[in-house]
């Protein structure tokens, strides 16, 4: 099971509820059985997902700099 850089756990403390809420409404679903069978807190599966959320926005930006990259080669 995924464990939570500490640096997310505190990002995950300091979020708002609404905030907090939204992450929970985009979570995974194997993420989200984990919560719901306790094996994990609110906290730490916020953080994991806000972990997973930055690791997807670093590589979106990967790919939009290599399409961009590529557009103005042409």
């Amino acid at each position: 099971m995924r464990k939570p850089a500490d640096e997310y756990l505190e990002k995950a403390g300091q979020l708002k509820q609404e905030e907090t809420e939204r992450l929970l409404a985009r979570m995974r679903t194997k993420l989200m059985r984990r919560l719901e069978d306790k094996k994990m807190s609110v906290q730490e599966a916020v953080a994991i997902q806000l972990e997973i959320e930055d690791e997807e926005l670093q590589e979106w930006r990967a790919r939009m700099a290599e399409i961009s990259k590529k557009s103005k080669q042409k």
